[in-house]
Order: structure tokens, then C-alpha cells, then sequence
């Protein structure tokens, strides 16, 4: 099993800057990639950003050139620095990590903190 915790979440200024953080706990060794999804109201949610093990990234589209995922193996902790941020940021942000066991995939979520961007 493996745990996640979010912090970081907020309201903030368009133009202004958050940093989210999740800490993963439990059987840790074996996740083989974490990331940040993020849902608004009414929306489906959506891929943010990943980070393998091995410091491989991948971003939306939207979020290039203003986000940057990253991440502290020693704490297993994954960050995500959010600049210029937009109204359209607006959403619960999750946390998701993915566990190898074997030939067995198992995704793990939190709980969620809320971004909003707003003047």
C-alpha cells in the first residue's frame, strides 16, 4: 500500500506562484512514477505532469513553460511549482503515484487540494 498527502494548495493572484507538495509513504520503493491530475467543476480530470523514478518528465500542454514537476527521492516527496498561474488553473489538484508489483500496475491517489486562481 502507499499513502499520499498533498499540502500547498490555495488562492492566489493571476500571475502569482504555488508549490504543492506530496509526500508518499508505505511501500514506496516499488512506485515507479508519480504526478499531479488536477479536475475542475464540471470537467473530466486531467494529466498535469509526471515524473518517473529515473527524473524523466512529462507536462500538459497547457502547463508547459509554467510548471515544473520535481521530486526529492530521499523523502518521497514529488513538488509541483506552479508560475503564472491563470484563472483556467482552477481545480482540485491529485496526487497519483503508480506501484510495479511484478506484471501488476496499482495507481494510488490522495486526497486532493484545492488551487484556485483568482483577483
Amino acid at each position: 500500500q502507499v499513502q499520499l498527502v498533498e499540502s500547498g494548495g490555495g488562492l492566489v493572484q493571476p500571475g502569482g506562484s504555488l508549490r504543492l507538495s506530496c509526500a508518499a509513504s508505505g511501500s514506496t520503493l516499488s512506485i515507479v512514477i508519480m504526478g499531479w491530475y488536477r479536475q475542475a467543476p464540471g470537467k473530466q480530470r486531467e494529466l498535469v505532469a509526471t515524473i518517473t523514478r529515473g527524473g524523466n518528465t512529462n507536462y500538459a500542454d497547457s502547463v508547459k513553460g509554467r510548471f515544473t514537476i520535481s521530486s526529492d527521492n530521499a523523502k518521497n516527496t514529488v513538488y509541483l511549482q506552479m508560475n503564472s498561474l491563470k484563472p483556467d488553473d482552477t481545480a482540485v489538484y491529485y496526487c497519483n503515484a503508480a506501484r510495479v508489483t511484478g506484471p501488476i500496475e496499482t495507481p494510488y491517489w490522495g486526497q486532493g487540494t484545492q488551487v484556485t486562481v483568482s483577483s
